[in-house]
């Protein structure tokens, strides 16, 4: 039996907090399906954090978003018992089966609470908070893995956190096949341990620190909000508030992440998804 459309789950997290993520998430998925003709992508969005709203494994396709505050806030709340009852079973499901797997992408929020769940990683608050457009590193197996190889070193991503996660648990990441695909770039001078921005766990589970859907419009929104701008200029002068703005032009920079990793990651599963639902 042919199946007539490719499902996409995205989850929520922003717990009704004003945002440009989920325009960017539903813009992203809309293009991958106009550029997949073969089976009809579609989408639905469920408000996980704020409403308990939990998809069911009848979705192909998995985005998880980034969202506000503390990934231990929602510890023995509802809605986090359901979240990663969800990913364990998108995790116990793929694990029983050799084709036909669900695919699920972790954004920021989320790739903290993919940490917790995975336990690659630790994960605690930073040193102080990042926001910004700020350059980031590939590892050896981000310069090859097919959702990061057409970025460049260092590559330029939209970043929001008071979180981090940092002292990778090698054992851990052996046991589960995964690898460690971008790192902070080094502070030098100052002794902070660099935080791990994308992992891959397999073939169908990645997630990434950074918000790889962020486009100009979304970060000028947030450039321009007077507490964010006199926050990066208190830190950094402002003339790196301005640079940053002239970041959101720059095709080699917010406009190549955004063009690249979630829609590699899409078009890689819708493929995947379509030549075995043939």
């Amino acid at each position: 039996m042919v199946k007539k459309e490719i499902k996409v789950a995205i989850i929520d997290l922003y717990n009704n907090e004003v945002n440009e993520g989920i325009r960017c998430l539903k813009e992203i998925v809309s293009e991958s399906n106009r550029n997949k003709n073969l089976i009809p992508v579609n989408y639905d969005r469920f408000e996980t954090r704020y409403k308990d709203e939990i998809p069911d494994l009848g979705y192909d396709i998995f985005i998880s978003s980034g969202g506000p505050g503390s990934p231990f806030e929602g510890v023995e709340q509802k809605w986090e018992h359901d979240y990663f009852s969800l990913v364990n079973k998108i995790w116990n499901y793929n694990q029983r089966r050799s084709e036909k797997k669900k695919y699920i992408f972790f954004i920021c929020h989320s790739f903290q609470m993919m940490a917790r769940y995975f336990k690659f990683a630790e994960v605690n608050r930073r040193h102080e908070k990042s926001f910004g457009v700020l350059p980031f590193r590939r590892t050896d197996a981000g310069i090859n893995d097919p959702i990061m190889k057409q970025l460049l070193d260092p590559f330029y991503a939209a970043d929001f956190r008071q979180f981090q996660v940092v002292q990778k648990n090698q054992r851990v990441l052996d046991e589960l096949g995964g690898k460690i695909l971008a790192l902070e770039l080094e502070d030098k001078g100052k002794q902070y341990e660099s935080a791990i921005m994308a992992v891959r766990i397999s073939n169908e589970i990645v997630g990434t620190q950074f918000h790889p859907e962020a486009d100009p419009m979304s970060m000028l929104y947030h450039l321009k909000q007077d507490e964010r701008k006199n926050d990066i200029i208190g830190k950094s002068a402002e003339g790196k508030y301005l640079e940053m703005l002239s970041y959101l032009e720059d095709p080699d920079k917010l406009k190549l992440t955004r063009k690249t990793v979630l829609p590699a990651f899409l078009d890689l599963a819708i493929e995947e998804l379509s030549a075995k639902y043939a």
